[in-house]
């Protein structure tokens, strides 16, 4: 197999990368949408309106901002360079920018309700789509694991059998979308689904990370690696409060979905 793996649509011969963004996009929000309709919304239309587009210009900013801490000794070389400085991006920068500015719309706003559940699901399913995409590009698209003896490593067109974290992260998301929707159906703290989502995905990113070739800017870890360990402090307190409720062992709930409202302001 030759990488990138273009892919012809009609008369068009398309980069992966667009295809399966693009998809990952359309997909995600119709689910979304969906889940809206089904599970209902605490939020009137406006203000969830204003916490979606919040949530998209932030993911925007902060997938960049980070891509250029990747490799700081690069992003100085390229300062002068638009293609280098707005083509990169990171799904972990994304997280924290749209976290960061759906925060600051809602305190604006005066949004007390906590806003994220309904997002967790369909970012796992974007994140997989997006995925692919990132596989067929190989290489360039710098996600490619490290080299390996393992009987399912790939060949990307370099000649060395790599990880292939990419499909590694198709496989996490997915996984982690089905227990996550099954968690919305049973009782919960408004909001604690969407941080499961997110504590989940930047332990499972720290961990990846190890298997890829980044550069490590500080004790052999990458700028994502520390990204996801200082969003992992962030979320402590609520990964203490779960570790004391499964060791209290609460009598397990099947029961329809009671969502328990909490009036800090929160994802």
């Amino acid at each position: 197999m030759k990488f990138p793996v273009y892919l012809h649509l009609g008369l068009w011969r398309v980069h992966p990368h667009v295809v399966f963004e693009t998809l990952a996009y359309a997909v995600a929000f119709r689910v979304y949408l969906w889940m809206r309709r089904r599970n209902g919304d605490a939020l009137p239309n406006a203000n969830r309106w204003w916490v979606i587009a919040a949530a998209a210009l932030g993911a925007v900013a902060g997938s960049r901002v980070l891509y250029w801490f990747e490799d700081p000794g690069l992003t100085l070389a390229n300062w002068n360079n638009p293609n280098f400085l707005f083509d990169g991006k990171t799904i972990v920068g994304a997280l924290i920018g749209g976290l960061v500015a759906v925060e600051l719309v809602k305190k604006r706003l005066g949004i007390t309700r906590r806003t994220g559940d309904l997002f967790a699901v369909p970012l796992c399913l974007g994140i997989s789509i997006g995925r692919i995409g990132c596989f067929l590009t190989g290489p360039e698209d710098h996600t490619s694991g490290t080299p390996t003896s393992l009987p399912w490593g790939v060949n990307f067109g370099d000649g060395v059998a790599r990880h292939p974290t990419q499909l590694y992260e198709i496989l996490f998301a997915v996984a982690l979308g089905a227990l996550l929707r099954r968690r919305l159906k049973r009782s919960h703290l408004e909001g604690d689904v969407f941080k499961q989502f997110m504590v989940a995905y930047f332990t499972f990113r720290l961990a990846c990370d190890f298997l890829k070739p980044d550069v490590s800017v500080f004790l052999r870890m990458s700028s994502i690696q520390w990204a996801c360990v200082l969003m992992l402090f962030y979320y402590a307190p609520d990964i203490g409060r779960w570790a004391r409720q499964w060791r209290a062992r609460p009598e397990r709930s099947d029961r329809p979905v009671e969502i328990r409202s909490n009036v800090e302001a929160g994802p």
